[in-house]
């Protein structure tokens, strides 16, 4: 079986799956696990404690900007960065509550609160959207996808597009090799670790040559994904690059100009 079918197998179980879990166990707020009417996500007494970010935001670093000079640096033409993206925006910083709202997504098969996740970062990114724009999430190697039975990113992914009106292809990257999980590594350990290890597929280059990309994924470290995943499509031919994140973990909380 094709690498591209046996993932969207896989994910395509995986949502019957989260369908049944909505109906036996409703909504409950992540924080405080208090009963929610909609969506999965937090409650009303709960939401000030989410550390949003707005804009004007660094468009290198995803960092907000404080300043008289702020509006200028947010919208710097892409050729004087020295990465792979137009744009990086983060909904929130990955602090305590940011962490815990990821983790219940990613490690705690709680996929629940992927929309909510999604209309976070939708309010960074929905004004760069069209409906060609193309939605790609962060692919996980068809061995961790089987074992975790759903990408996390792939899911935010999909509910931005449904939020945006953008095209989801959630198969344009495949990671072509297993990697080590990022998390404990060293800045120079991750890009050594992911060093080839994503590619555009050869049945998407029609999807990704000339288009605007967004490029989806939980949290934002170090960036050595985002980088990687971002001169792959790069190289593929892609146009203008945008990168949305859930998740922000960084030591600042805004760039003073």
């Amino acid at each position: 079986m094709r690498r591209g079918v046996r993932q969207a197998m896989l994910q395509g179980i995986g949502a019957v799956a989260r369908a049944a879990l909505d109906v036996l166990a409703p909504p409950r707020c992540v924080l405080c696990r208090a009963p929610l009417a909609g969506e999965g996500g937090v409650c009303g007494a709960c939401w000030p404690r989410l550390s949003l970010i707005d804009d004007p935001s660094c468009p290198v670093s995803g960092l907000p900007l404080v300043g008289k000079g702020a509006e200028t640096l947010a919208s710097l033409p892409a050729g004087v960065r020295r990465e792979p993206w137009e744009g990086l925006y983060a909904a929130m910083f990955y602090d305590r509550v940011g962490r815990r709202l990821v983790h219940r997504l990613k490690y705690h098969d709680d996929a629940t609160h992927a929309a909510f996740m999604a209309r976070l970062m939708a309010r960074r990114v929905a004004r760069f959207v069209t409906p060609r724009t193309r939605i790609v999430p962060v692919p996980l190697h068809w061995r961790r996808l089987w074992w975790r039975r759903f990408n996390q990113s792939a899911l935010l992914a999909r509910e931005l597009a449904r939020i945006t009106g953008g095209k989801y292809v959630p198969l344009a990257l495949e990671r072509v090799r297993p990697t080590r999980p990022q998390t404990r590594l060293s800045a120079r350990a991750r890009r050594e670790n992911l060093k080839g290890a994503f590619a555009v597929a050869a049945a998407a280059r029609a999807e990704v040559d000339g288009r605007e990309i967004l490029l989806v994924d939980d949290v934002f470290t170090t960036g050595s994904t985002a980088r990687a995943c971002a001169r792959a499509l790069k190289a593929a031919g892609c146009g203008p690059l945008r990168v949305a994140v859930f998740a922000l973990a960084s030591g600042q909380r805004a760039l003073h100009i």
